[in-house]
């Protein structure tokens, strides 16, 4: 039990036993970590570099890999995938980067699968890229199943979203190369530190790499930008 709110709070944890292998999942995530080792395999192929961009509704993802379309553009070939379960508009946004975007709707599915980025990989010209920002669906617990045959996958919280995140989602962190603490010019206001928000990444994996940013002042998008780089 909890006392932390100084109310004695019950706490009900799934013992083993209670967890049910079901033939189905296992299947299911079987088939798409094959259909990832394909991406791979194509990626890898043409020298591409995949990022999957995971994080909740609201921390930044968007504006963020914009802001990264914007300073890697000029320099090298870089395209998008944005997943979104129904609308075009974070799609349209990055679209005015004039860079390849494809559009994954799922259809209020909560992750991006191997089979739809499979799909989207055939709908580009794979020439002349180097990077492909996928845009996953705005959720911090379902997209950690499912690898998509990314190299590195970058989990994206916001200060907005206050000070428990990484406690309350440490799955989606630990398969993680980069966790980027976005919206910092609101930290203050939002009463949420960024130190404190780091020790719980670093707690639960500490050798990855952590980097505030804020995209409204452009703190830390440069040194993302480098870290993606050098993956």
């Amino acid at each position: 039990m909890s006392t932390r709110t100084g109310f004695m709070i019950p706490t009900i944890e799934a013992s083993p036993e209670e967890i049910y292998d079901i033939e189905l999942e296992h299947s299911l995530l079987e088939a798409n970590a094959e259909l990832a080792r394909d991406n791979r395999s194509l990626l890898d192929r043409h020298g591409i570099t995949a990022i999957d961009f995971m994080g909740a509704i609201g921390s930044g993802k968007t504006t963020l890999i914009t802001r990264l379309v914007e300073k890697l553009k000029g320099r090298i070939g870089v395209a998008v995938f944005n997943g979104d379960a129904t609308t075009s508009d974070d799609a349209d946004a990055i679209a005015r980067q004039n860079v390849p975007i494809v559009q994954i709707a799922t259809v209020n599915g909560c992750h991006l699968d191997a089979n739809l980025v499979g799909k989207a990989l055939g709908k580009i010209d794979l020439e002349d890229l180097r990077f492909i920002f996928i845009e996953n669906i705005g959720n911090l617990i379902c997209p950690a199943e499912f690898p998509l045959g990314s190299k590195a996958r970058v989990v994206v919280i916001s200060v907005t979203e206050g000070p428990w995140m990484v406690r309350k989602h440490p799955h989606m962190f630990l398969g993680a190369q980069i966790v980027v603490i976005n919206k910092l010019d609101l930290a203050e206001a939002m009463g949420v530190s960024i130190a404190d928000l780091a020790r719980d990444v670093h707690t639960l994996k500490p050798d990855i790499q952590v980097i505030p940013t804020s995209c409204k002042t452009g703190a830390g998008v440069d040194e993302l930008a480098s870290a993606l780089l050098a993956i």
